[in-house]
C-alpha cells in the first residue's frame, strides 16, 4: 500500500512526475475503486442525458483508469433527440506526429495493439468526435488536467476542427487545488468524478 498522499509533500507544479506516480499508485490501491467506478458510471449517464452530441470519443482504460465504455454502450443504444444513430470512437496514436486520430468502436469490435501496446479498433473507419472523454491522472481548478505527460491530447485538440467538447473523467482523490496550467495545456470544458460535476465551463 502506498503511503497516504499529502499535498504538502510536493512542491506545486514543479514535481509533476512524482505527483503522477503517487496519484496512479493511489488510484490502483483504492479499496473502493469498484464502488467509485459504479458511481461515476451513473454520473456520466445522467450528465449525457439530453446532450446534443451523437459522436463521443472515449479511451481504452489502463492503469486503473475509470472505464467509461459500459456507460457509453448504454448511451449508444438510444437515439439522440433528432433520432440520429449514436457512435463511439476510440483514439489511435500516430507514432510519427504523436497526435491522436479516432476510429469507430463497438462492443465485439476486433482490436489490436497500437505502437504503445494499448488496444485500438482494427480496420474501422476514422471519425471525428463531437464530444471527447479524457482520462485524468489528476485535475485542478477550472478544468486543468494532469495526464501522463505525453502531451497527446494537447497536441491533438488544436488540430481538430470543429474542436470537440472535452470532458475529463477522474476519481475525486485526484483533485489538486494548487495545480496550474503550463503554456501548452488545453483546459477541459468539464470534469466529472464519482461525486458529480467537479467543473463545467459556463
Amino acid at each position: 500500500m502506498p503511503t497516504p498522499f499529502n499535498l504538502n509533500d510536493l512542491i506545486p507544479t514543479s514535481d509533476k512526475k512524482s505527483l503522477r506516480r503517487q496519484l496512479q499508485a493511489e488510484r490502483l490501491a483504492l479499496v473502493d475503486r469498484h464502488e467509485r467506478a459504479m458511481q461515476l458510471q451513473e454520473v456520466l449517464r445522467v450528465w449525457l442525458v439530453g446532450r446534443p452530441e451523437n459522436t463521443i470519443g472515449a479511451y481504452w482504460p489502463i492503469k486503473g483508469e475509470f472505464d467509461a465504455l459500459p456507460a457509453l454502450f448504454r448511451w449508444k443504444e438510444g437515439e439522440d433527440v433528432q433520432g440520429r444513430h449514436r457512435q463511439i470512437d476510440l483514439p489511435v496514436i500516430d507514432k510519427a506526429t504523436k497526435q491522436l486520430r479516432f476510429h469507430i468502436w463497438y462492443p465485439g469490435c476486433e482490436m489490436e495493439e497500437d505502437a504503445y501496446g494499448i488496444p485500438k479498433p482494427k480496420d474501422t473507419d476514422r471519425f471525428e468526435p463531437q464530444l471527447l472523454l479524457v482520462p485524468c491522472v489528476g485535475f485542478g481548478p477550472k478544468g486543468i488536467r494532469l495526464g501522463y505527460g505525453g502531451g497527446f491530447y494537447d497536441r491533438t485538440l488544436p488540430m481538430l476542427s470543429p474542436r470537440p467538447l472535452t470532458v475529463g473523467v477522474a476519481y475525486s482523490h485526484g483533485f489538486i487545488p494548487w495545480l496550474e496550467p503550463e503554456a501548452h495545456d488545453v483546459p477541459l470544458d468539464a470534469v466529472l468524478t464519482e461525486d458529480g460535476v467537479a467543473w463545467e465551463h459556463q
